[in-house]
């Protein structure tokens, strides 16, 4: 049986009931989770679902591997600049061009956007996507220092020149990426 919801970007998804037997203790933990951050279980449910079959069953196929944050901030100020622009131009772009084909099953800007939104998502990095003037513009708030936003922004300028044939403008601080493109 499949239902219509209205999703609050106003279009429309279809859905489907199905029913579940699940252990006492996890269901528990699940309304907890649902009443805290004041959403239904039902939603709850969905969001974790949604992102299992986006992101989490892929993250071990394509070698991806969770590390604390702590890690990656001291991993990446370690590291010279150089260090830093090799590693994107040598490893990045390429890594992040096979996984996000690997995950997406194609590679255009469309779903590499897509997948670029999942993966800051998935790494608790806040994302704004506005349209301004007929451009894209692509705001990252991260804690993860200015060496993180160097190799991010050298990724995005080699995918988007090499692989995209798009201008873009990228500009980071300690805290922030921030880049833009036209449609």
């Amino acid at each position: 049986m499949h239902d219509t919801d209205n999703s609050s970007f106003g279009e429309s998804k279809k859905t489907a009931t199905m029913t579940f037997r699940l252990d006492e203790n996890v269901l528990k933990i699940l309304r907890s989770e649902s009443e805290r951050n004041q959403i239904t279980l039902n939603s709850l449910v969905n969001q974790l679902l949604k992102r299992y079959v986006e992101w989490d069953m892929f993250e071990p196929k394509v070698g991806l591997i969770p590390i604390a944050k702590p890690i990656v901030i001291e991993l990446f100020s370690k590291m010279t600049k150089d260090d830093i622009s090799t590693m994107a131009k040598d490893i990045g772009k390429d890594v992040v061009h096979d996984i996000a084909l690997f995950m997406k099953n194609k590679m255009d800007l469309d779903s590499f956007l897509s997948w670029f939104e999942t993966r800051m998502t998935s790494s608790l990095t806040e994302t704004n996507h506005t349209i301004q003037d007929g451009y894209h513009v692509y705001v990252l708030k991260h804690e993860l220092g200015e060496n993180w936003s160097l190799y991010h922004k050298i990724v995005i300028e080699l995918m988007f020149n090499e692989i995209f044939n798009k201008n873009v403008n990228v500009t980071i601080s300690n805290t922030t990426i921030r880049f833009r493109f036209k449609d």
